[in-house]
């Protein structure tokens, strides 16, 4: 039962600091500024997920190129006569 009050006062405690700085630091606007937060967290997400994909497509191209195969598949050489033509 001590442990169950222990932990609602903490928690009220933290809401409470929580809350003041929010009012310090924000004042009035603290609603908008938090979604602006939040907005500027999902775009800052979506540009570390860019960056990595882009990583991740630059490490396959430069290591398919190091090791000598073409990332577009196996080549044909150009000089090959054509399969099913016959002179006449």
């Amino acid at each position: 039962m001590a442990q169950d009050y222990d932990n609602q006062l903490l928690e009220s405690v933290s809401v409470r600091r929580r809350r003041l700085r929010d009012a310090l630091l924000f004042g009035a606007q603290r609603q908008r500024r938090s979604v602006d937060e939040r907005l500027g967290k999902v775009l800052t997400g979506i540009v570390i997920a860019a960056v990595l994909c882009a990583g991740c497509v630059g490490w396959s191209f430069i290591s398919s190129r190091l090791i000598g195969q073409s990332p577009y598949g196996p080549a044909v050489p150009s000089s090959s006569p054509s399969v099913g033509t016959s002179a006449r």
